[in-house]
């Protein structure tokens, strides 16, 4: 059974790279990169150097995070002996209890998304603002002066997702065609693999959560640096999880699409955690900074508009280095990571340019695949902030507040982890197809698109 899957791992890689080494012969200056035996990619020292140093990073992270959890958990129950102003039945059992609803919220997200595209489309674009909506509603009742600020924003911020849904609403049916034909092919075994990422994510947060525990319990002059400190190891932890999914089943999903090999899930999933662990930690780091540096650059050109030529002529120059920058990190780069095992910024530059050469930066800029997978996420978290929140108000008033947020950032990330699948899927559905728009395994769906979007443009 081993000598069988070796062999089969091995012909995959061989397919690899002779479809590597054919595009090579086509493209020669579009992709210098060749993959060795283990398929890593030739790189510079310095590139070498910064992979590894931010791979160690990480994982040094995780050893350090949960150190400090562990220390903070037996400090605030050894504090709450003495003082008693904390109650940990009050507090714990409505933010686990939102940690386990995001990992069940999320699962029916992932099977919802897999088994109709188009109600799931919808359900995350109109979902989402009225959840953001109860959301804010909720915060509001509670009455304290934070929860009344976050609820104010969380009300504003429903408002513009529902306008941003009626915007993109011409766009819902494109989107569900891109989404039936790159999830078509579902490779075996990813199903298991997600699983077991959510379930890890669902630990993972539980724990982090009861660290946050700890210190409201121990009540300390170092309350907020520690919190910060939980939740920036939340938010950056999740976000590799994710990224290394979308690694594993992309590289898997472009050989299917690019030239038929079907390679085991596993083999991949192995390879992305031994040779890919550094690019996906610095495109983890990259892609949300310059995303919202993206998202306020196109906010403030459309708020500018050209009524005023002082904020238009700024307006465009943000736009012009927020494009600029995009370029160097971007998630399309992540497929680039697990196919070729570029560093990442590298990744997203050759991602990049092979969609202007293919003529589709307008089609990826109006794809919808992120905002649905955000949206998603959104409503993911808005549903465990109200079971949180709402158990929390009803058993213990002062810390509704916080536990509606926590709970909100937990479903947020956990939805964000089990979307990862059909973001893989479409992104290695693009890239496959940029390099190639005349393979026989494309249907006509982006071709048509673009016609009808030079047409709308024309």
């Amino acid at each position: 059974m081993a000598s069988s899957k070796d062999s089969f791992t091995n012909t995959s890689i061989t397919m690899q790279r002779n479809y590597i080494q054919t595009r090579e012969d086509k493209l020669p200056s579009t992709n210098p990169i060749k993959i060795q035996e283990s398929t890593t990619s030739i790189e510079t020292t310095a590139g070498q150097i910064i992979r590894k140093v931010f791979r160690i990073l990480f994982y040094v992270h995780l050893i350090l995070i949960t150190i400090l959890v562990i220390f903070l958990i037996i400090h605030g129950l050894l504090s709450n002996v003495h003082k008693h102003h904390f109650h940990p039945r009050k507090w714990f059992p409505p933010l686990l209890t939102s940690a386990a609803s995001a990992g069940i919220v999320a699962f029916i997200w992932q099977w919802l998304t897999g088994y109709n595209h188009s109600t799931a489309l919808k359900a995350a674009f109109w979902l989402s603002p009225l959840l953001t909506f109860a959301v804010g509603i909720l915060l509001i009742l509670i009455g304290s002066a934070g929860a009344l600020a976050v609820g104010v924003i969380a009300v504003v911020s429903a408002l513009i997702l529902s306008l941003y849904a009626c915007w993109v609403n011409p766009r819902f049916e494109y989107a569900t065609q891109i989404l039936s034909v790159a999830m078509a092919f579902h490779p075996a075994k990813t199903v298991v693999l997600v699983i077991l990422s959510i379930l890890i994510s669902t630990l993972y947060s539980c724990f982090l959560m009861s660290g946050i525990g700890g210190v409201t319990a121990s009540r300390t002059s170092l309350d907020t640096l520690f919190i910060s400190v939980i939740l920036l190891s939340l938010a950056g932890t999740m976000h590799v999880i994710k990224n290394t999914l979308i690694v594993t089943i992309s590289r898997v999903k472009f050989l299917h699409f690019a030239c038929g090999a079907d390679m085991d899930i596993c083999a991949a999933f192995h390879d992305t955690i031994k040779y890919c662990m550094g690019s996906i930690c610095i495109g983890s780091t990259l892609v949300p900074f310059l995303g919202v540096i993206r998202g306020s650059a196109r906010a403030l050109k459309l708020i500018a508009g050209d009524r005023d030529e002082f904020l238009f002529s700024c307006a465009d120059c943000y736009a012009g280095l927020a494009s600029t920058l995009i370029t160097y990190g971007n998630r399309w780069g992540f497929v680039y990571v697990g196919v070729y095992n570029k560093g990442f910024v590298q990744a997203s530059t050759d991602a990049w340019r092979i969609f202007e050469m293919a003529g589709l930066e307008t089609l990826i800029d109006s794809d919808l695949t992120g905002s649905f997978c955000f949206l998603f996420g959104v409503a993911g978290g808005a549903i465990c902030s109200l079971i949180s929140g709402t158990w929390a108000l009803a058993i213990h008033e002062n810390q509704a507040t916080e536990a509606s947020i926590y709970a909100f950032l937990v479903g947020y990330f956990m939805c964000r982890v089990a979307m990862a699948w059909p973001q893989a899927c479409v992104s290695a559905y693009y890239i496959a197809y940029a390099e190639n728009p005349q393979n026989p395994q494309f249907d006509s769906t982006i071709r048509d698109r673009i016609q009808e979007l030079r047409r709308y443009h024309v």
